[in-house]
Formats: C-alpha cells, structure tokens, sequence
C-alpha cells in the first residue's frame, strides 16, 4: 500500500478542472461569487474544492471510495483497525468515544486535566465520573499524567468502573508510559480511551514519545491539526478494540458530525497524513537537530529558563517550554514576544509554550535574534507570587451529584470567592489551555477558588467564571 497516496486531495482537484457550470451548494459557486476585492483574493485557491458530496467525491458518513481509502491509507500508517476523519477537532472524537463506549450510569475513571470537551461528554452520555489527579510538575507548576498506583487505588475504589479517559501528552508536551497501565486496566476489564490530541507525530522514528496506540488503548483521538499540517479541526479518530461494538462508533460519528462536511479540512488530513508517512529518518534527525539547536540558543538568554521533562515523563521535541528569570509573568512574557511578531500556543501565569513545527524551524537565527531583542531592554519585576498546584485527600473524587440529578437542581449565581463548599453549576475553565479549573458537578474546594483568584491576577482568561461569578446549585437542607 503506497501510504504517500492522496487520494481525496487527488479527487478533489480533477473534480475543480472538470468543473464548467456549479447549480449546487455551497453558495460561493466554486468561487464564482466572491466576496469582493482583496477578500476574495484570499479565498481564491481554496474555493473550488470547497464543495459538497458530488460524484466522485464520496461521503464522510458512508464512504466507499476516496474518502474511504485516504481513512484505509491513515489506518495503515498508525497500525489500527479503522481510522475516521474529523472536522470538528479532537473535541468531536472525544465525545465519541465517551458516548460509544460507555452506557449510560456507568462509572468512569477520568484523569483530572482532561480538556473540557471530555466533561461535555461525560454529561452527554449520563455517566458517572470519577477523576483520578495527575502529578504536578514542581517547576512548571502544570498537570502531567497519571502513575499506576493512583489508578490501582481508583479501581479498589470503585471496582465498579468501566474503563478509564486518559489525557495523554499533556498540553505541555510531557508523557508518561501508559503500557503498564493500560495493562492492568484491561487486565481488570476496562476499556482504554484517549485524547493523544498533542500526538498524532508520536511514534515516529524513534525520535518521539510511544504512541498510546502502541501501547494498546482502545481508542485514541488525534488532533491532527496541532502537530501536523492538516487545516484547524481536522482531527482523526483511531478504533483499535474488540471491547467496544464499531457500530456504535459509527452512529455516534454520523450523529455529532456535520451533514456538511469541510471538503478541505477532509483533504488537509489526507494531505497531512501523506506528509507523515513520507518523513525519512533523516528528516526526523534534521526536526530534533533544528529543536535542540532553539532550545540551547533559549537556555543561553539570561533572561530566560527552558523547561525539562518531568520525573516520569518524556518531553515531545516539538513543545519548548520557557519562564522568564526576570519576574515576568508567563502572560507578560507573551505580550513582549508578540511585539517582535513572535506568536505562541499559550501562557499561563508562569510559562510560555511553543509548539515548533513538524519540519524545519524557518530562519532559526533570525527567530532567536528576535527573541533576544525581546528580552534585551533590561526589564525588572518583583518576583510573582507562585501558588503551588495541590491534590487533596487521595487525588481520586467523584462528583457530588449526577448528571440526572443536577437537571432538577436549581441554581443561583455567587461570588466566586465566596463558593468554597458548593456545588459548581456550571464549569470555570482558563483558555487556553481548556482544562477545567472548576468542573460542573464538583464540590469547590477553597484551592481552587485560591487558584481561580490567581489565575484572574496574573491575567487568565476564562470560559465561565466571567465578572468574578460563578452558578451554584441550591442544595436541600436536611430538616
């Protein structure tokens, strides 16, 4: 099987030079009705292959020819049974799988920095989720992944559970070992999910962190538009159990996925996949060397401390974590990168990450004298407050009410501050990165109003928790 094949970009451009007269939709008519002026010079290459389900062109929800084969080709290059394109991002995938594998009441071990695309899965489906908290990385100060004694300890918990929703690199690129985990969980017959949606370039190589996929999870998203060069929200979704009825799957992709889907997200994976199978071991030797060399070239800028791999982790060569040693705070970091025209993934009140491309760096020495002119004017802050991450009791907490039973609950809105004790109405989640701070269901605790209030000064921005607030649920005193 030639995996370098694209076969839906291939189809896509004979569909664009045999195409005289368009009477179907969408609207702009293969870019015959522009948006005028400059706009439309923007959009004019990729107009006339954002099309419809023709023929020729295959359907996303019942392929049979080149969407089909460019999902075949994808499977065969990560070594599993069936792979299914996404538009709609690894959030889509997500919510498959939660919705595919589990029933509904049953009990799910969740790990703690799961993205809030898992919560919103959990509520769809009416399970019962237990979180399971990661470590903390002490320099950091972020999640990373779970050990196997934290999940050992959930089982005896909770003998009851179903399977287990790992997150799996963190979103700062650390990873742990998930064999031996995933072993005893099957061992004790749970079903393995993953959201890998920062490795979809895992595996390759030898240069990258062990793929879950190889580690035999049953199911596994890929963000491909992260690492890869497919178009925002191309994900894909991997199948690789005997534990989980396929045709589930199946129903639930049709279900949450658009009628209407992008034809050149669907090429930008078939192309992003091809890409990936066509890297040499030279290729990846030249990624690393152009990663090293960024990272040596940070480490010597006083101002700046480059970040490694936590205890029982292995850091992806494509994340590069940075602090400043000057007393910025991660936000303020960012604000004097962009000046410089310098964009990064996120900041959080401590770091600032970048997630490098999956090819060479474009003028390296002219980046990192960027970034130096950056740093150079001598900037001095007072030290801020560093407000280190906590688990509390065991790390292992179900939530407080059900799903079912917070549809009956009324809620109220409060001061965020004055919260600890109750229960959350609604999630409070800094973005980026998109993990839950506060989840829906939970009792708060006085940490995480602590954090909350932290977050809020150094400069994080909120989905939820907006003007300081937060709903709550009225719970019944007992009489």
């Amino acid at each position: 099987m030639n995996e370098q094949r694209t076969p839906l970009y291939d189809a896509l451009i004979r569909h664009s030079h045999k195409t005289k007269w368009s009477f179907h939709v969408p609207g702009h008519k293969n870019g015959a009705i522009g948006f005028g002026g400059k706009q439309n010079k923007t959009f004019a290459s990729v107009l006339p292959i954002d099309v419809t389900e023709l023929t020729g062109l295959d359907d996303l929800h019942e392929p049979s020819e080149a969407i089909q084969e460019a999902q075949v080709l994808t499977a065969s290059l990560y070594g599993v049974n069936s792979s299914y394109f996404l538009v709609g991002g690894s959030t889509a995938g997500n919510l498959v799988m939660l919705l595919s594998a589990f029933q509904e009441n049953d009990v799910v071990f969740v790990q703690r920095n799961c993205h809030k695309s898992v919560l919103n899965g959990l509520e769809l489906a009416g399970l019962q989720p237990v979180f399971l908290s990661p470590g903390i990385d002490p320099v950091g100060q972020f999640a990373t992944g779970l050990t196997l004694e934290v999940v050992k300890e959930g089982i005896r918990k909770f003998p009851a559970a179903k399977g287990i929703m790992l997150t799996n690199p963190n979103y700062y690129g650390m990873s742990v070992d998930l064999k031996e985990i995933i072993h005893y969980l099957h061992e004790n017959g749970l079903v393995v999910l993953v959201d890998e949606a920062h490795g979809a370039h895992f595996g390759r190589d030898g240069q990258f962190p062990e793929s879950s996929l190889e580690a035999g999870a049953d199911m596994v998203v890929h963000s491909a538009h992260k690492t890869l060069p497919a178009m925002t929200m191309g994900a894909y979704l991997h199948f690789n159990s005997f534990r989980i009825d396929e045709k589930r799957v199946k129903h639930y992709l049709q279900a949450l996925q658009s009628s209407s889907p992008s034809y050149p997200i669907m090429a930008s994976l078939d192309l992003a996949r091809a890409y990936l199978a066509r890297l040499t071991p030279r290729d990846f030797n030249e990624i690393k060397k152009d990663g090293d060399h960024f990272r040596k070239a940070l480490n010597r800028i006083p101002q700046l401390n480059v970040l490694t791999a936590s205890a029982g982790c292995v850091m992806d060569p494509l994340k590069v974590t940075v602090q400043s040693t000057t007393g910025l705070t991660g936000y303020e970091l960012q604000e004097k990168l962009e000046e410089k025209g310098i964009f990064t993934e996120l900041a959080d009140p401590m770091n600032v990450l970048f997630v490098l491309p999956l090819g060479r760096i474009p003028d390296l020495s002219a980046l990192i004298e960027a970034i130096q002119g950056a740093l150079s004017d001598g900037m001095f802050h007072k030290e801020h407050s560093r407000i280190p991450l906590q688990r509390e009791g065991t790390g292992i907490s179900p939530l407080a009410v059900s799903y079912k039973e917070m549809l009956k609950m009324e809620s109220a809105e409060i001061w965020i501050s004055h919260s600890s004790g109750h229960i959350a109405a609604q999630s409070v989640i800094p973005y980026p990165p998109g993990i839950p701070l506060i989840a829906k269901g939970e009792r708060i605790s006085d940490e995480m109003v602590k954090n909350y209030q932290y977050l809020l000064e150094q400069g994080a921005r909120f989905q939820g928790g907006q003007g300081k607030k937060i709903n709550v649920y009225a719970e019944q005193k007992e009489e």
